[in-house]
């Protein structure tokens, strides 16, 4: 019978992690956290990529933001003294995939009347999700802002970068807009029926 690999290897045990090309930290540590906080904005995506329609070009524009998060991932994981084994595009962040976005962006912005106003999200469920996924890439823009992998990296621009792609495509998908402050339309709140 081919063996299969466990999934757990009892090397966390002790509170550290493993990193790219060997050394360990502490799971604590700000490195560690800001990684985390990327992998939880991978998942946030993958969930608003689940009510996408398959094969959509929506769903194609967020398995490619999945698949460089990886990316992201790899070079935060990394320590300092093994930069030199990053490979751009691979497990390093490169300037053509934050370029990448910014033509996203664009691109994407000329298909409906940008809102001059904050937005009231929640719509409709898939430019929700959308919108949460922003504020967990947010999130993990502020952690890799707070521990950067060098003073070169190119991650939090990426990250700063994806979260106006998520604002924009969640607005894309929404159609119509709800604004925080729509003056004469404030709806009184509802009220209780018996107890």
């Amino acid at each position: 019978m081919p063996s299969v690999a466990k999934v757990y290897t009892r090397t966390g045990d002790n509170g550290t992690t493993g990193l790219l090309f060997g050394g360990r930290a502490r799971k604590d540590s700000a490195q560690i956290e800001a990684n985390g906080a990327i992998d939880e904005a991978q998942a946030a995506i993958g969930v608003a990529r689940a009510e996408a329609t398959r094969a959509s070009e929506l769903d194609g524009i967020l398995v490619q933001v999945e698949r460089d998060l990886w990316v992201l991932m790899a070079e935060v994981a990394t320590a300092p003294a093994n930069r030199h084994k990053l490979v751009s595009g691979s497990s390093l962040v490169t300037a053509e995939m934050v370029d990448s976005l910014e033509r996203l962006i664009d691109d994407v912005s000329e298909r409906f009347e940008v809102p001059k106003e904050f937005v009231v999200p929640g719509q409709a469920r898939l430019p929700a999700l959308l919108d949460q996924a922003r504020t967990v890439v947010r999130r993990a823009e502020r952690l890799v802002v707070a521990a950067p992998p060098a003073d070169d990296s190119l991650a939090a621009r990426y990250l700063n970068r994806l979260s106006d792609l998520m604002w924009t495509l969640a607005r894309w998908q929404e159609g119509e807009h709800l604004l925080a402050r729509d003056a004469g339309k404030r709806q009184p709140p509802a009220r209780r029926t018996g107890s």
